[in-house]
């Protein structure tokens, strides 16, 4: 039987390509494994109180962010405005495209309406209309977004829109990260007014001129999926794929969770899987312990220190301690807790009690956790010209 040479190429091409392909994916998924399995490209677990990353894959790679924006447009707007303030409505918030309110310029509304129309419809025309109310245009509203991340200490942290829809400008793309999307989140569920509205379940309103009915429903389906879920939001863009950034508390544990670029349609639900992953994994390996601020430390000497005993010779000892409570700290049942104190080796003359002359280093692991104060326990003064006379005459007549 003659051999078909066409055939027979074909064949091996096609076997080169099944091994190319076999190859690419696997050098992939190895590129993108993580221990949990998570399908996030990138994913934070953190430690609300501390702001320690306790669980990061790709956590500082900068990615598309979508609706999580509003997070930051919310809290912004809480504590910018005042919830009962009249928002009026521009030609470019109407403009905005779905997910929407459907407003018109003819509308006006109360400020609180808008935040729950925001953060639990991801209504972008909403975001919009605060922006301009609370900035005075969107362009000034990202400059305080963007002013706020940095204060927060965001590092790599570009927001562009109030809404989170894909924009680009000449610093670059909207976006962030997952750490420091993680770090937004841990500053705002601190106020009680971003806790209530996004735990609202449902909210009714009307427009200004009552002409309007709305009710806003809320889509972050993790406040039924775990005890103690405080908060939460969602984002989805064409860039940006699924996200998704939630808080829960159990006791003294607050943990956050941030997802970005955590699959495309038909993949709706992988951001709740890996969140209740990564939630999971917090509650298991993580307590909250006490660590006693460390109080016995070595004294520093005082030169040109003045005491009544009118020795000149006499080294003065300054006893310090740290200034700081005793610590709640999050942490791996098998992470050591350590202390690293650093004062300065001699102190001048005259010091006062409460004087910082040093810090005492709180250690998780290798990780600092915190920094408290080393101080000077006592008052010492320094020496004077009537002080040499008074040892002289101490020496010398008595």
């Amino acid at each position: 039987m003659k051999k078909n040479p066409f055939k027979q190429t074909m064949i091996i091409v096609l076997c080169i390509s099944l091994i190319l392909t076999s190859v690419v994916l696997e050098v992939f998924a190895k590129e993108h494994q993580d221990s949990l399995g998570l399908y996030a490209k990138s994913a934070v677990l953190m430690d609300a109180d501390s702001g320690r990353v306790l669980y990061g894959k790709e956590e500082e790679q900068f990615l598309a962010n979508a609706s999580t924006t509003k997070i930051m447009t919310c809290i912004l707007a809480i504590e910018s405005g005042r919830l009962d303030e009249t928002v009026t409505v521009s030609q470019h918030a109407a403009s905005m495209p779905k997910v929407h309110l459907g407003m018109t310029t003819k509308d006006t509304f109360l400020l609180k309406d808008l935040l729950y129309s925001l953060m639990l419809e991801s209504h972008n025309d909403s975001a919009v209309a605060i922006a301009e109310h609370v900035g005075g245009s969107v362009e000034k509203f990202a400059e305080m977004m963007n002013e706020k991340a940095k204060e927060l200490g965001c590092e790599h942290t570009h927001f562009i829109t109030p809404n989170g829809l894909d924009a680009k400008d000449e610093t670059g793309s909207h976006g962030t990260t997952a750490k420091d999307l993680a770090t937004i989140m841990s500053y705002c569920i601190k106020n009680d007014t971003f806790l209530k509205i996004t735990q609202t379940k449902q909210h009714s309103f009307q427009n200004v001129e009552r002409s309007r009915n709305f009710t806003c429903n809320n889509h972050n389906a993790f406040l039924q999926m775990m005890d103690g879920a405080l908060s939460g939001k969602t984002g989805f863009t064409a860039d940006a794929g699924y996200c998704y950034v939630g808080a829960l508390k159990r006791g003294e544990r607050t943990f956050v969770v941030s997802l970005l670029a955590c699959g495309w349609p038909n993949n709706k639900s992988y951001k709740w899987a890996d969140t209740r992953k990564l939630m999971e994994y917090g509650l298991e390996h993580y307590e909250k312990v006490k660590v006693k601020a460390k109080q016995e430390l070595e004294t520093v000497p005082v030169i040109n220190a003045a005491d009544n005993s009118y020795d000149p010779d006499k080294e003065i000892l300054m006893p310090v301690r740290v200034k700081g409570k005793d610590l709640r700290v999050l942490k791996d049942k098998e992470e050591k807790v350590t202390v690293k104190c650093t004062t300065k080796k001699v102190l001048q003359a005259p010091v006062k009690k409460g004087t910082v002359i040093g810090k005492a280093e709180y250690y998780i692991g290798e990780e600092k956790a915190v920094s408290y104060p080393i101080v000077a326990m006592e008052n010492v003064s320094a020496r004077t010209p009537r002080w040499y006379l008074q040892c002289v005459l101490e020496k010398f007549l008595f």
